[in-house]
């Protein structure tokens, strides 16, 4: 199977190829002589629909998701316009992919987003339009993911009136976007617009909603090419942000409680991912000699086949993970916030750490859950450069290879296993069957659910950004369109949507939009009839009442629907014996691929650390070794700090 590279035509290419304009050819217009250093369309008359289109443009955006409608109708025709004018004069075209629903545009862009770490763009009508971008929203808010988010609204002087398919856009967006802006100025639209991809991918990153009224789309404005609103404090911050240095002392500092250190731990989350660090964080780990867990958000922050990496810790991380964090004497926390999925009881969460550090770009993060002895607020790549830097120059040595020896046993002893005996099909077969090809290089996507824990327990990620899941907010449907919009971001490179019977659903009708735009996305559909991980907590704390979650009587024939939308490869799969040949054909088709796999109902999730609890109240199963309690290490002491 290939690596996966990207593709050197860009994201565009074969869905234009595809769908090319269709209008009437017409000469084009002459555009007037760039002053140098200008913008080429500068001080030219436009509509606030045309200067929308332009801007994304300039932002370099390479594809829009989005559902038209009534109050985004001028930005619509905006985009075909432009389209038809670049394909006259040999440009670079902007795709639009149309989902089955708006919330499958917001994730499409989340997923564009979060595999390629540029920002994603969403555009959608007014009214119910935008409120179903309201979850999107608030899961790449959660995720610290850079996406914008274009609203039609109606007219100015009708906001406020009830009219047809109004809403509250910037009251409903406010609590939960990192900024909103209602546009009431057209002469301010350009600016705004800049701003928000600006706001969007700066700083910790997050999403960005502009709610457009559509007489301001249609509204004359004057093109300026460049500038954006004034946001004094807000640039400060990252001004301030962005000078902000790991001093001499300060890494000192941080090497002084490290010397003292016999078991040290890095402790990485999503933002190393989203900050660009994780060259800078393998640096780190490597050059000190230290291990590394990740959360789930952080998976692929190094590699997963690294002798350094853990793996993910957690209340489904793995045991030797969990048993790590346990063991340390000291915990380095980079772009990780404690949340409560990893530190269910913050009292007993690295209870045996002496010291904490904590390295982040957002200074809210520090002490918010467990106070810490050392931090930085800044920028993490030249925050871990600095400290190596420092520890280069002043000779620091430690030796930590008895520590490593004494996880390297922890991994061996409590290694992920599964029912390696059974009859059934177990979706750990399956992971590990697809891994064995993939060789951790494909774009992974999940929705939520008892899958979405296989495949972080088990897959391999070579680097970071091949890992896409909806983490903080646990939004069941995210897979599959997540899955459309890596592909359109990387072309080249293998993506696979690992779903459950019950997400999937959720998004189901983007089955469609895989096959319209023939993106050779593999949708892989773990069936075990109901909500898995609900089902599994039912088990555990409500004495088996699987209220709402079983359903196993449902009619829903998953390869029929996805024959139906389009898909020429589409299988069930429910015999062991089965399981490499199916798997073999379904990554080597060509196109579009689904694959139900009837998988063992009863299959749990394991390890598990019930919610609110420390890691000493682990269950690992059937299948995975625990530790008793007196086999932590004679040497190792509870911390007096917290």
């Amino acid at each position: 199977m290939e690596s996966g590279q990207n593709s050197q035509s860009g994201p565009a290419s074969a869905i234009l190829e595809r769908f090319p304009m269709s209008a009437k050819v017409r000469k084009p217009e002459k555009l007037p002589e760039p002053q140098p250093g200008a913008h080429p369309l500068a001080g030219q008359s436009m509509s606030g629909a045309q200067a929308v289109m332009q801007v994304l443009a300039d932002e370099g955006v390479e594809a829009i998701f989005g559902y038209s409608g009534g109050a985004i109708l001028p930005t619509y025709d905006a985009i075909f316009t432009y389209n038809e004018q670049q394909q006259r004069v040999g440009g670079r075209q902007i795709p639009l992919i149309v989902p089955a629903n708006e919330q499958g545009a917001g994730f499409m862009a989340a997923g564009y987003a979060r595999s390629s770490g540029r920002v994603g763009v969403c555009l959608v009508t007014s009214g119910p339009g935008a409120t179903n971008t309201v979850t999107p929203v608030r899961d790449c808010m959660a995720d610290s993911v850079p996406i914008v988010v274009i609203c039609g609204q109606v007219g100015r002087a009708a906001i406020g009136t009830d009219a047809f398919q109004e809403a509250p856009v910037a009251a409903l967006m406010s609590a939960i976007a990192k900024h909103v802006f209602l546009i009431t100025d057209p002469a301010r639209l350009e600016a705004t617009v800049r701003t928000a991809f600006e706001v969007a991918r700066t700083g910790r990153p997050g999403p960005v909603v502009v709610d457009l009224p559509k007489d301001v789309q249609t509204a004359v404005v004057q093109f300026q090419g460049e500038g954006g609103l004034p946001l004094p404090g807000y640039r400060a911050r990252l001004a301030e942000l962005t000078a902000s240095r790991v001093q001499e002392a300060a890494a000192r500092d941080l090497l002084g409680l490290l010397s003292q250190a016999r078991r040290p731990l890095i402790y990485a989350g999503g933002g190393v991912i989203n900050g660009g660090a994780s060259t800078a964080l393998s640096e780190f780990a490597h050059f000190f000699g230290i291990p590394v867990v990740t959360t789930l958000m952080g998976i692929g922050a190094i590699d997963t086949a690294d002798a350094l990496s853990m793996r993910m810790l957690g209340m489904h991380g793995t045991a030797f993970a969990n048993y790590a964090v346990e063991d340390c004497d000291f915990l380095i926390a980079a772009g990780a916030r404690f949340d409560d999925r990893v530190a269910g009881d913050p009292r007993k969460f690295a209870a045996r750490a002496r010291r904490i550090a904590h390295l982040d770009i957002d200074p809210a993060e520090i002490n918010k859950v467990k106070n810490v002895h050392w931090s930085h607020v800044g920028l993490l790549p030249e925050a871990l450069r600095a400290i190596v830097d420092c520890a280069r120059r002043g000779g620091f040595q430690a030796d930590f290879g008895r520590w490593r020896e004494e996880l390297a046993e922890l991994r061996r002893r409590h290694a992920m296993n599964y029912d390696r005996d059974s009859t059934l099909v177990q979706p750990h077969y399956v992971i590990e069957e697809i891994n064995r090809r993939t060789r951790g290089e494909a774009i992974i996507t999940t929705g939520v659910g008892q899958h979405q824990m296989w495949a972080a327990q088990m897959f391999d990620f070579r680097a970071p950004r091949l890992w896409l899941t909806s983490g903080s907010m646990g939004t069941m449907g995210f897979g599959l369109p997540a899955a459309i919009g890596a592909q359109v971001a990387n072309p080249g490179r293998l993506v696979i949507d690992f779903d459950g019977d019950a997400s999937i659903r959720m998004n189901i009708g983007e089955l469609e939009t895989v096959t319209t735009y023939d993106l050779p996305i593999k949708i892989v559909v773990l069936n075990n009839f109901g909500d898995g991980m609900v089902k599994q907590w039912q088990k555990l704390f409500f004495k088996g009442r699987l209220s709402g979650s079983d359903k196993s009587l449902h009619k829903k024939d998953f390869v029929r629907a996805a024959g139906a939308d389009g898909f020429s490869w589409a299988r069930r799969l429910d015999r062991k014996q089965d399981v490499p040949a199916v798997i073999e054909e379904f990554l080597a088709h060509p196109g579009p691929a689904f694959l139900e796999v009837i998988i063992d109902p009863d299959a749990g999730v394991y390890p598990m650390v019930g919610p609110g609890l420390g890691y000493d109240a682990m269950i690992t199963g059937e299948h995975i070794a625990a530790r008793a309690q007196d086999a932590v290490p004679a040497d190792i002491e509870p911390s007096a700090m917290f």
